[in-house]
């Protein structure tokens, strides 16, 4: 949730998800309104590639 919109994060565009534990999934930091970090994966996303990832074609691929 991001205030009153609940956004979807699917792990075949967002692999860095997928195995994380729970823990480090709900610690997420909002340091600007636009912008989204998990310190503890190490992993920050504006949240319009979020919003529309179909506008951010370059994709991070998991290493396993």
């Amino acid at each position: 949730m991001l205030g009153a919109e609940e956004l979807f994060v699917p792990f075949s565009e967002f692999p860095w998800f997928k195995d994380a534990p729970i823990a480090k999934l709900t610690k997420v930091e909002r340091p600007q309104p636009h912008h989204l970090y998990w310190p503890d994966l190490d992993v920050d996303l504006a949240v319009e590639s979020i919003r529309h990832p179909e506008k951010f074609p370059l994709v991070a691929r998991s290493s396993t």
